[in-house]
């Protein structure tokens, strides 16, 4: 029973899952937060969801590395870390140089590094730890799994920007779009359920959480998705702006006597549902708000199934023809009168809403047998997909 150790690195966050292969079972999963500082809580939950919870004081990457791999077998998650099968990286940007999961190499490290650039506060940290689990566990294969590659098969007519062509040829600029491993995921398991084979649908996948993306799917693939040469654009978001027009930027940042990056910042972290609500990020605190009536709050709810549903209109005239949209993400999965907001809107594509599965909490269909146009919502489960590409890549 090969064991794999899935790594969802961040700049202060360390957040894992050890699963057992090709069972596909959840051995183990937790975190590190503020992870190599001082003050670092380290918990894991074991597969029958007992929660351990424990501090230290952690100076660097290697030591949270260490100390969660003495954890694991300190918890009898591992006999040993050399027992691992395999460790997988998620790795949030891998331009065009990587559209596929990749075995690590030292030159691999360093071509993540090199596209920070391309997502400043995700890439540096990712080839970090890495590096670390490298150093620590050099006889045990690594695979770097990158959000971007999914995309890669997107058409030129969808990721060009029309801008002077050599923006693109020198700089990269163009879309690449984001949560591709989750929208593989739940587009194969969108499949399993309709009893179709992927390759013959046509499919709409909804990545709704506090970052928001959708991608139009057709033979498989992704032929477009929101997202653009950073997660930004596209949606609303918890805290990001998603599609605004770009001369606002200077606009604002000299009404406001705020340099660019101030103001890009503000799209990235002032904006979304928490700029039009004021209130906050989080989708349970802003229901509960348009529940008691807060009108800022409907306003927001509204936009933002407004931008859901303008998205899935295009993708479906640019698919020509849709079969069935999925619902995944943090959001997607819970907000039952979100999906319900967004459904009501699509009736007239023959998508009939199933009353009694409004607000199912699981994988679930949405949509009643006789449907002409199906919607599902299914849990997402990136780890998963993180830990097929290990086996696939190291032979086990």
């Amino acid at each position: 029973m090969p064991k794999v150790l899935a790594i969802n690195a961040g700049s202060s966050t360390l957040k894992f899952q050890v699963i057992a292969m090709p069972e596909e079972t959840l051995l183990a999963s937790g975190g590190i937060d503020r992870a190599s500082s001082p003050a670092a809580v380290l918990t894991i939950k074991d597969a029958q969801g007992q929660k351990h919870e424990s501090r230290a004081n952690l100076e660097d990457i290697d030591q949270a590395v260490d100390t969660l791999l003495t954890t694991l077998v300190a918890q009898g998650v591992l006999s040993a870390p050399e027992e691992l099968a395999g460790i997988g990286h998620r790795v949030v940007a891998g331009g065009e140089k990587f559209a596929a999961p990749t075995r690590v190499t030292p030159q691999v490290i360093q071509d993540i590094a090199a596209l920070a650039e391309y997502a400043p506060l995700h890439n540096p940290s990712e080839a970090a730890y890495i590096a670390a689990f490298t150093k620590r566990l050099p006889g045990v294969p690594e695979v770097a799994v990158f959000d971007t590659a999914f995309h890669q098969t997107m058409p030129r007519v969808n990721y060009l920007y029309s801008i002077p062509m050599q923006y693109y040829r020198d700089y990269g600029a163009r879309r690449y779009g984001a949560h591709g491993t989750s929208h593989a995921y739940v587009a194969r398991e969108a499949a399993k359920l309709l009893h179709r084979d992927l390759a013959d649908l046509k499919l709409i996948t909804l990545h709704l959480g506090n970052g928001a993306s959708a991608a139009a799917i057709t033979h498989g693939e992704s032929l477009d998705t929101s997202m653009g040469f950073t997660p930004l654009a596209g949606l609303t978001m918890g805290t990001r702006s998603g599609d605004i027009d770009p001369s606002l930027v200077a606009y604002l940042a000299g009404k406001t006597h705020q340099s660019f990056q101030d103001m890009v910042q503000v799209l990235n972290d002032q904006s979304g549902m928490l700029g039009l609500t004021g209130l906050s990020s989080d989708f349970r605190d802003i229901d509960a708000a348009a529940q008691a009536g807060n009108e800022r709050a409907i306003l927001g709810e509204r936009i933002f199934v407004n931008r859901v549903v303008k998205y899935i209109g295009a993708y479906t005239a640019e698919m020509g023809g849709l079969d069935a949209i999925v619902f995944t993400g943090g959001v997607g999965e819970h907000r039952g009168s979100l999906r319900h907001g967004v459904l009501r809107q699509l009736a007239y594509m023959g998508m009939t809403e199933d009353p009694a599965q409004v607000n199912a909490q699981a994988t679930a269909f949405l949509t009643t047998p006789e449907a002409r146009v199906q919607a599902l919502v299914i849990t997402t489960n990136e780890e998963v997909m993180i830990a097929r590409s290990v086996m696939k890549l190291t032979s086990h």
